[in-house]
């Protein structure tokens, strides 16, 4: 989303998403598999060169000078939990042309300190400083971004996570506080035991908060629930949950496995990585794609922005969701959800959602394995859209209208993002 500018020092934008440097495949000896004190299994790939900059939990310094003021609004009436807040670094160098990104830090009005994240730039975007804070109904807070050594923040600060698993078939792994999803990378083609091709999104049903990806492949016991939820979703060649393919003739064409990956940046509060996929046939269009995915602390959703490379276009690109036993969908142009039993019930309930973002519209299409919201893209230009997920006995969600809710309070959020205004500090 473009940056609104007013007159003067002042300056109102909507945070925009920039990447930093990481790790995905194939694999360096070099990058990082986990948050500090999270065990280590295997080394995730990586394809750059430099790091992420460090994400820390500051020290208070009430004698560090105050080179911007940050103003954030909440426009609507509802609340909002967990908004997080994302200060290009561009924006922040027009009021404090001093400010260096990796030495800025966060404080509260009351000049205590709040975790943040920098994440750098990729391919000339300029930087981002994120941080997430709570708001009222139409409330507003403020901050300020002032000078410090950053420091690396403890695990448990640590709210996102995802990494490349080579030691399970080259899937790739990634979950927050909320959720947890997988998808399937090229060496799970040719298994020798249950080789599968697909581009379905895989879902973990989570019921603790904690990062559990790494602990989950340690064991490889993650299909039974022992407190702290499980894999009980079937994917299979479906589109699991968001998936996609392209709707042509009649029918949905999709690709294989994912070929490539990389971390963009790793949390504590932020995780983007991007997935390539070759190319593959669609009615007689050949395109490829890559997909970038975004999941902060605290949300059912990430944010997928699918990018494809066609000689040919539009595109009618199909997301979608599996079609399960006793599953009930509900569509509309905007979005598409789905509430259903798992193991008729045994497990509880599994639910998923696709939203398209704002403008978005798409069409209901249906095919013997998958639920279909059918929507236009342009090659070489991003397919912004949404993808969720949750179980009841999580505690979070508990039935198919408070699912509703959820898919309606992120419609109208990513409708009325919340103001913010940066002023010169004194």
């Amino acid at each position: 989303m473009r940056a609104l500018f007013r007159p003067g020092l002042a300056r109102t934008l909507v945070p925009t998403t920039a990447v930093a440097l990481g790790c995905g495949s194939p694999p360096q000896a070099e990058c990082p598999t986990a948050p500090p004190s999270a065990p280590v299994v295997a080394p995730a790939p990586a394809t750059a060169s430099a790091p992420p900059a460090p994400s820390v939990a500051p020290v208070p310094a009430s004698t560090a000078p105050v080179l911007v003021i940050v103003n954030v609004a909440n426009a609507s009436a509802a609340p909002r939990a967990k908004e997080t807040i994302a200060l290009s670094e561009a924006e922040l160098r027009k009021l404090a042309p001093s400010l260096e990104l990796g030495k800025a830090l966060v404080f509260d009005a009351a000049g205590m300190p709040v975790l943040s994240q920098v994440v750098a730039g990729v391919n000339g975007a300029p930087g981002e400083l994120v941080f997430q804070t709570d708001l009222d109904a139409a409330g507003q807070k403020s901050f300020s971004v002032r000078p410090g050594e950053r420091r690396l923040a403890p695990a448990g600060e640590y709210r996102v996570y995802g990494r490349f698993v080579r030691e399970r078939h080259d899937d790739f792994a990634w979950e927050n506080d909320l959720v947890a999803h997988r998808m399937y990378g090229p060496d799970l083609e040719t298994a020798k035991k249950d080789p599968l091709v697909s581009s379905g999104i895989d879902v973990w049903a989570k019921r603790a908060t904690r990062l559990l990806v790494n602990e989950w492949y340690m064991t490889d016991d993650y299909h039974q629930d022992h407190g702290d939820g499980a894999d009980f979703y079937s994917v299979g060649k479906t589109r699991g949950c968001g998936g996609l393919g392209i709707w042509a003739g009649e029918k949905l064409a999709v690709s294989k496995n994912f070929v490539a990956s990389r971390v963009l940046a790793n949390g504590p509060i932020r995780l983007v990585f991007e997935l390539d996929y070759a190319p593959w046939d669609a009615g007689g269009v050949k395109l490829s794609e890559t997909k970038r995915i975004t999941l902060d602390a605290g949300t059912f959703f990430n944010r997928f922005e699918s990018t494809f490379t066609a000689k040919k276009g539009p595109l009618a690109v199909a997301l979608g969701i599996s079609r399960h036993a006793g599953g009930a969908v509900q569509a509309d142009t905007g979005s598409m959800r789905v509430w259903e039993p798992i193991e008729n019930g045994k497990n509880g309930n599994l639910a998923c959602a696709v939203v398209l973002a704002p403008g978005g519209a798409g069409i209901a299409q249906q095919t013997d394995d998958n639920f279909l919201l059918v929507t236009a893209a342009k090659p070489g230009e991003p397919l912004r859209y949404f993808v969720g997920s949750t179980w009841d006995r999580a505690g979070r969600v508990a039935s198919a209208e408070a699912w509703a809710s959820e898919v309606q309070k992120l419609a109208a959020r990513n409708a009325t993002p919340a103001r913010v205004t940066l002023s010169a500090g004194p």
